[in-house]
């Protein structure tokens, strides 16, 4: 009588050589933990589909009353609170996801210190769930236009396009965060400070073509603002024109990001089991 077996042989530098490999073995894990966390938040619940779309919803009402009403500033030919809840999209599923990625190791500290898989599971697990609540506050938008009899013209098409940038953006600086809060747990209180501020310095409320021409390339040292603008761009069409030259400067500082992110994660993942 034969029985099959395998046999798991863990060599120095095995790890190193197979991690890439091991992301894709180890892919029902990744979708375990997205999904523990989706229905944690949804199931049986309604109170997470109200956050989902309240949270925005609320936001975009004050955004509109603050910049349109009492500032009076321009929406570029589009409804305002459409321009603003285009920007909300991207702006809160980069916040949520930074914001959990950063605390997903912590989180998961009981599992990274017994058992070996590839680390970077775990954040990308939790981008994925900030993910989910993006579609599903794309109802909004969706509802939005609807209401304002707004047509979106070609240039949605070029939507998942930016969507996907802004899923870049929002791993890269996951990873980053998720790695340095593992060593440094300052971090976790610098969490909030850094959403917080990089809502006020994101175009958000208010349009970037408000920001003076000779401002608009160092307005783009915030990655943030070309998935914005690209989002409006895509979204209301002609109304708001993309400024190219800070798209790319976006676009290269998202790539870079996403790259020594990736990098910085690997090299200090060794030891998040002895420090976590």
């Amino acid at each position: 009588m034969h029985t099959n077996s395998q046999t798991l042989v863990i060599e120095a530098g095995c790890t190193e050589r197979h991690y890439w490999r091991d992301l894709w073995r180890y892919r029902e894990l990744f979708f375990f933990l997205a999904w523990r966390d989706i229905l944690v938040r949804y199931k049986q619940t309604v109170i997470g589909i109200v956050w989902a779309l309240g949270r925005p919803l609320i936001t975009m009402l004050v955004f509109t009353l603050v910049f349109s009403k009492l500032a009076k500033l321009p929406s570029d030919g589009a409804p305002y609170p459409i321009l603003v809840f285009a920007a909300l999209l991207p702006w809160q599923f980069f916040a949520a996801a930074f914001s959990g990625a950063g605390d997903s190791l912590i989180s998961n500290a009981g599992m990274i210190s017994k058992v070996y898989f590839p680390r970077l599971v775990i954040p990308a697990s939790a981008v994925i769930v900030s993910f989910v609540d993006f579609l599903v506050s794309g109802v909004i938008l969706v509802g939005l236009m609807i209401w304002y009899g707004f047509e979106p013209n070609l240039r949605m098409f070029t939507l998942p396009l930016f969507i996907f940038v802004a899923f870049a953006a929002a791993m890269g600086a996951g990873l980053w965060i998720a790695a340095l809060n593992v060593k440094y747990r300052d971090f976790r209180i610098i969490i909030p400070f850094v959403v917080q501020f990089g809502l006020y310095i994101s175009p958000v409320g208010f349009s970037s073509t408000i920001v003076p021409e000779e401002w608009r390339l160092l307005f783009s040292l915030n990655p943030m603002v070309g998935v914005i603008d690209g989002f409006r761009w895509a979204i209301l069409g002609g109304s708001t024109p993309l400024y190219w030259p800070g798209f790319l400067l976006s676009l290269f500082l998202i790539v870079v990001m996403l790259i020594t992110g990736i990098v910085y994660f690997r090299k200090t993942e060794k030891t998040f089991a002895d420090v976590i």
